[in-house]
């Protein structure tokens, strides 16, 4: 990333902000410098862009869990703009990095900034991405005098990758947080956090803490399970954890000295005591071997200190064996006995869980019986309504039975009394017809008689 001359007008420094960044492994070199951006008032109060901003931007608060090709994947539409990338850490900032990213026009830089400011880098979180211009980036770390731009530099260098020139009018480049460049599309196939040269993770390491009462300050390691622990001068987690699993080597965080709590000292090469059995240390051969010294066996034979030396040296790894198997032993019972309290609190989780079950179960079979049950009574006395209403029904039809009956004689009776009736009319007419025919017969025999014929 070029330099930009620091020489801009007033007003433009009275609507900057400064942030010191690094970047480069703290372990090799490191490159420190400072950036001059336009405050976040600048473009939120007004509805156009700062004046006098150049093809400049800086993301900043990038989370740490994006790696390099998660930030080439979400500005992947971008990318063709890109003349130049870099990753920094701000000072103001831990557990996230920021990104310095030079565009080939303005018109990018400030599409760019329209499309991803305020952007959530993911939906599944709440991290929205922070755009701002850039006025100036001036660097004063020696890396940056030794790699200063890739457009300054008289040789280009190559991708690690591809092994091709890191020509920017071709395709941009992305220099890595430990000052490693490479382009864009190579950098965006690579899937872990780390870097593809030296492996140099972009997460800042995480600082140890007490398991116990989370204090980070004397601390000591167990060196056998790794529990990390305080020591006696704070809460004595440490001497707890020994006292409970019998793991008396513990490591000092700072100092990375072995401390021995059976024999209440610091360690470097053990043996096991053949009195106590105890482990100690091994003393050194004698530096004076050769001269007079009265306090060893120097004026021994050498052949004789050869063998008694080569007996020790048997002596010692069989002491080392025992001194393994038996660690190894207690080891194995220490976890054994923990595996069996799992299982224990497993098979009780279960057990629980199984009541649990059980008695949800039994109560939702007793909320059905006792519905069955109440539908069962419902129905009984409906079965006993029903009963009684056909006794009901039953006289009521009976007398409907003898109403019809009764009704049926009564008709039948009077049936019998029309026809009876019918008959004497008939006859009745009968009669009357004869009498009306007699009656004519008469008449005409009386017109015959006093007839005279000539």
């Amino acid at each position: 990333m070029d330099p930009v001359d620091s020489g801009e007008p007033s007003s433009l420094s009275s609507m900057a902000k400064t942030l010191p960044f690094s970047s480069g492994n703290p372990r090799v070199e490191e490159t420190r410098g400072v950036m001059h951006l336009f405050a976040d008032e600048v473009a939120s109060s007004t509805s156009q862009l700062p004046v006098g901003r150049k093809p400049l931007v800086c993301v900043l608060g990038v989370p740490n869990h994006m790696t390099y090709a998660d930030f080439c994947r979400f500005c992947g539409s971008f990318i063709q703009h890109m003349l130049e990338m870099r990753i920094v850490r701000i000072d103001e900032m831990e557990d996230r990095y920021s990104v310095l990213i030079r565009f080939d026009s303005q018109e990018s830089t400030d599409n760019f900034y329209k499309h991803f400011h305020g952007q959530q880098f993911s939906s599944l979180e709440a991290e929205a991405c922070n755009v701002l211009f850039m006025i100036d980036v001036q660097y004063t770390g020696s890396i940056e005098r030794g790699h200063a731009s890739l457009v300054n530099s008289a040789e280009q260098p190559t991708c690690p990758v591809c092994l091709e020139r890191l020509d920017q009018d071709a395709s941009g480049t992305l220099t890595t947080i430990c000052n490693h460049s490479f382009h864009c599309s190579c950098i965006s196939k690579w899937t872990d956090s780390s870097c593809p040269v030296c492996r140099y993770y972009q997460q800042q390491p995480e600082k140890s803490i007490c398991f116990v009462c989370q204090t980070s300050e004397n601390l000591w390691i167990c060196i056998i399970c790794g529990f990390v622990g305080c020591g006696r001068y704070k809460d004595g987690h440490a001497i707890m954890h020994w006292k409970e699993t019998q793991h008396c080597y513990s490591l000092d965080v700072e100092t990375q000295r072995v401390w021995d709590y059976v024999g209440d000292n610091y360690i470097h090469r053990l043996i096991q005591s053949k009195t106590d059995g105890k482990p100690v240390e091994l003393n050194l051969p004698c530096p004076h071997a050769g001269n007079d010294c009265g306090s060893c066996d120097c004026n021994a034979d050498p052949g004789i200190s050869e063998a008694v030396l080569d007996s020790k040296v048997g002596a010692i790894v069989n002491e080392y064996n025992e001194l393994l198997s038996s660690q190894l032993e207690n080891q194995r019972l220490y976890y054994e006995s923990l595996l069996q309290e799992v299982n224990d609190e497993t098979e009780r989780e279960k057990s629980e869980t199984i009541e649990r079950a059980v008695k949800l179960k039994s109560q939702k079979i007793q909320a059905k019986i006792d519905n069955c049950a109440k539908e069962k009574k419902f129905l009984d006395d409906i079965h006993e309504n029903l009963v009684k209403n056909q006794d009901i029904w039953k006289a009521k039809f009976q007398e409907i039975e003898e109403r019809e009956k009764k009704i049926l004689r009564l008709m039948k009776l009077k049936d019998d009394k029309i026809c009876d009736l019918e008959e004497q009319v008939r006859v009745l007419m009968l009669y009357l017809e004869s009498g009306s025919t007699a009656e004519q017969l008469s008449t005409s025999d009386e017109t015959d008689g006093g007839n005279t014929y000539p």
